[in-house]
């Protein structure tokens, strides 16, 4: 029995086994080799096609970039005291997808950051694979999350800017964005010299979301540069405060002042008010922002009736003690009529400006071609930029010449149909302190001599001087500018706000002047916006700032006196000399 099985297992074995046939065979290799020339072409396709792209996708699961932010340069007033400095603060970020907190931790850092745990979390929902989670934090708050050790939570050195001086310079400098980005002010326009340009390192991120290794070289930042101001960190605190206390005591709107040295054209003060602390982030109120002086343009009034009077003088028109008619206080050209404050019969020229006529200044006005005259305006920077670079800063309007008909002319003679911004107009009274040069203004420090655009003869800006000394003195309107000690020069204005279809019962005080008058040092102008206490003239309201401002000022800068010790006679209140609006 064991034989016969044995026997049937041998046979089994040596059966032949059954040939694959040619057709088969052929259908087989087709397949695996069609196969194989898939798995090569996808190969190919994945290696040279789409290669960057994979490379891409996988590194962003493992590879980051991180930004090095570099040190914002400081601002300084011309003495290098601090306006603007940048100090360390700590930025919070994550990948949110490695991002791996409990529900306990999620609230313990929404309570450090000052939120709820509920709109945290919709935040890290709602980013992509990034997100800050909080910028420009105080070092200690940070180390307060951090210490919760949540996986996937870091924190970088960044800078915040800080003002130190607050709300004295926060509408010239303007502020920073959380990003330690210009967004206002000489902030926003030297972006590129303060700000300098970031750095950046490639890591890897481990599974757990930690940079472990730094995989290419380090791009170390460009810190930015220090930038020098041509402000006094001591006239600007002046400035400030007298302006505060004469918009309160007047009861305006607004107000602004400006501080030009005479011999270099710097600013050395620019203040308005109100104002706001760049420092108090959540207390930003536009209106508070805006740089009035170098942005709101106004109706000058008298202010600009010195630069009518230079520019007849020097054309040859009149001589200051040339008669003018100014009858009975009223002037008809055409339609409409021109008025003075009172009647005063024959004035000479130097006493149209003491006394501020507006018939006066309107008949020496039309004894020029409209061409000359605003060709005179023209050049003493009117209707022209001031080019300070300070972004939005105003042009003002001063028409063209062959648009004037003769009551325009006349009107304009006297500071109506024109508009200026306050440095603006301060920048064209150089024209007096010096050679008859308009002097270019500059909001940063400048060194040596600055040499001007010739405007007017220098005898015709020594005459202009003297005139001006008499518009200050007792008989002139500006009489409350006097300043014991020293001898000023300047001009009051007071205009009514242009409204749609005429005047509104607004009115805008001025003055604009300057000292010492034997060699003068300072000029500064004065505007007080809608000052609704009762008195709005130019002479009572805006002129003893002046005399305020420049009488501290020039002690604090040493300047000698330039006439003796002597009391003052000013007008009693209701007397003073003022200009019709």
């Amino acid at each position: 029995m064991i034989a016969g099985i044995g026997s049937l297992s041998s046979r089994r074995q040596k059966a032949p086994m059954p040939e694959l046939s040619p057709v088969r065979a052929l259908l087989v290799f087709g397949v695996l080799g069609a196969l194989f020339l898939v798995l090569i072409g996808k190969a190919l396709y994945l290696q040279w096609v789409r290669g960057d792209f994979l490379q891409t996708q996988g590194a962003a699961r493992y590879v980051r970039d991180l930004e090095i932010p570099a040190h914002r340069g400081k601002i300084t007033d011309r003495f290098g005291e601090p306006l603007a400095i940048s100090t360390p603060v700590k930025s919070l970020w994550a990948f949110t997808e490695k991002l791996n907190a409990s529900d306990e931790q999620m609230k313990a850092l929404a309570k450090i950051l000052g939120t709820t745990s509920p709109t945290l979390k919709k935040r890290i929902e709602a980013a992509g694979d990034f997100i800050y989670l909080a910028r420009g934090v105080p070092p200690e708050v940070a180390e307060e999350a951090l210490a919760l050790k949540i996986p996937g939570l870091y924190g970088e050195r960044v800078y915040r800017r800080y003002y130190p001086a607050g709300e004295l310079t926060s509408q010239i400098l303007g502020f920073t964005g959380v990003d330690d980005h210009g967004q206002e002010g000489l902030e926003l326009v030297r972006q590129d010299w303060l700000g300098g340009k970031s750095g950046s390192r490639r890591v890897i991120i481990n599974r757990k979301g930690e940079a472990v290794e730094d995989i290419a070289g380090i791009r170390a930042p460009q810190e930015g540069r220090d930038l020098a101001l041509s402000l006094d960190l001591r006239l600007q605190y002046l400035a400030q405060m007298e302006l505060k206390a004469a918009v309160a005591e007047h009861k305006a709107k607004a107000g602004s002042l400006v501080v030009l040295d005479a011999q270099t054209g710097e600013v050395l003060a620019l203040a308005n008010w109100p104002t706001y602390n760049p420092n108090r982030r959540d207390e930003f109120i536009p209106a508070r922002m805006r740089n009035r002086a170098l942005i709101d343009v106004f109706e000058p009034g008298s202010t600009f009736k010195p630069f009518t009077v230079a520019m007849a003088l020097d054309a040859g028109r009149v001589k200051s003690a040339t008669m003018m008619d100014t009858a009975s206080g009223q002037m008809t050209i055409g339609k409409a009529t021109i008025h003075d404050s009172h009647a005063s019969g024959n004035l000479t020229v130097e006493q149209v400006l003491q006394r501020s006529s507006n018939i006066g200044t309107a008949k020496i006005a039309l004894m020029m071609p409209a061409e000359k005259m605003w060709q005179g305006l023209s050049s003493a920077g009117f209707g022209m930029p001031v080019d300070t670079g300070f972004p939005g800063e105003s042009f003002g309007r001063l028409r063209p010449a062959k648009s004037w008909r003769p009551i325009e002319q006349a009107t304009i003679s006297y500071g109506h149909g024109v508009s200026v911004n306050l440095l603006q107009l301060a920048r064209g009274y150089t024209i007096f302190t010096g050679n008859g040069e308009l002097k270019p203004v500059s909001l940063y420090r400048v060194s040596g001599n600055v040499s001007g655009k010739p405007v007017i003869s220098p005898a015709t800006a020594t005459e202009m001087r003297r005139m001006l000394e008499m518009a200050a003195l007792p008989g002139g309107t500006g009489a409350r500018a006097q300043v014991p000690d020293y001898r000023v020069a300047g001009k009051t204005g007071t205009a009514r706000k242009p409204e749609k279809g005429g005047y509104a019962k607004k009115y805008v005080s001025s003055f604009v002047g300057f000292a010492p008058v034997s060699s003068p040092r300072l000029i500064v102008a004065v505007m007080i916006d809608e000052p609704s206490d009762g008195k709005y003239y130019g002479a009572v309201v805006a002129a003893p700032v002046f005399a305020s401002v420049v009488g501290k000022a020039l002690r604090m800068l040493g300047v000698p006196p330039d006439r003796p010790a002597s009391s003052i006679l000013l007008p009693p209140d209701g007397e003073d000399i003022v200009e019709e609006t």
